[in-house]
């Protein structure tokens, strides 16, 4: 039998859950957003980053999943004072439970790498090499836990900077607030290595909701002005990879 225990406030429950579900859908809008551009364009590049997020999406829908299962199924849960201890005995709901969590792990790090490689040439090598690490992050995490928030949280770092250069370059909106996306959801995988405070979980969860939100925010600018003959860097190929300086009129 293993312990399960989380600081979440019994209230912050469901906001929690629902979090993950906006999460969710918003990458799941943004890879059907990435497939319609594909078919207009037959840009690679924007089938990869496609990619990248679906990889991402079923990491939250598997999380999604483990989080449905600790919080709703009573059975072996119980509460002392604001936090949640799980008493998990080795059933096929335990495996299940288990195997959502390696794979919410290894989809989100296969994801990010994905999406960050876009611009980079690739290699047989380095795709080895790159799975190996990310292996390694996600079974070491459950003795070493941090090891998957910290890898997770370089590569969103990582992320954020790579476009911020790019909008430097182009000046284009929609450059920038994947930066900005990212740059929060990298400040969000810090605070979840220290989630054993209630208070700094809910705040990591508040910022991984802000930063879904300025997804959303881009994907309605996108949809709104993406069709007309200037986009002005509204178009999804802007809030990629493109370097190409901002149009003047």
């Amino acid at each position: 039998m293993s312990l399960a225990f989380l600081s979440v406030p019994n209230w912050f429950l469901t906001p929690d859950f629902f979090i993950s579900a906006f999460s969710f859908l918003v990458l799941l809008i943004f890879l059907v957003l990435c497939i319609r551009n594909y078919k207009i364009d037959k840009n690679k590049a924007m089938l990869y980053l496609g990619i990248g997020f679906a990889f991402i999406a079923l990491a939250q829908l598997a999380i999604l999943t483990r989080k449905f299962g600790l919080y709703y199924n009573t059975f072996f849960t119980t509460y002392v004072g604001t936090s949640i201890i799980r008493y998990d005995i080795i059933t096929p709901s335990d495996l299940l439970y288990r195997i959502g969590i390696f794979f919410y792990k290894a989809l989100t790090l296969l994801g990010l790498y994905i999406i960050y490689r876009l611009p980079k040439k690739k290699s047989i090598k380095d795709a080895f090499m790159i799975v190996y690490f990310i292996m390694l992050s996600v079974l070491s995490s459950d003795v070493v836990n941090y090891l998957f928030r910290i890898t997770a949280m370089a590569l969103f770092a990582l992320l954020s900077y790579n476009y911020y250069r790019i909008y430097k370059k182009n000046k284009f909106s929609n450059t920038l607030i994947l930066s900005i996306a990212f740059a929060i959801l990298s400040l969000s995988q810090l605070l979840f290595m220290m989630s054993q405070i209630s208070i700094i979980n809910i705040v990591a969860d508040c910022l991984q909701l802000a930063s879904y939100i300025m997804l959303l925010i881009l994907i309605i600018r996108i949809l709104k002005h993406g069709t007309k003959k200037e986009p002005d860097g509204y178009n999804l190929r802007h809030a990629k990879y493109h370097p190409r300086k901002r149009r003047k009129h």
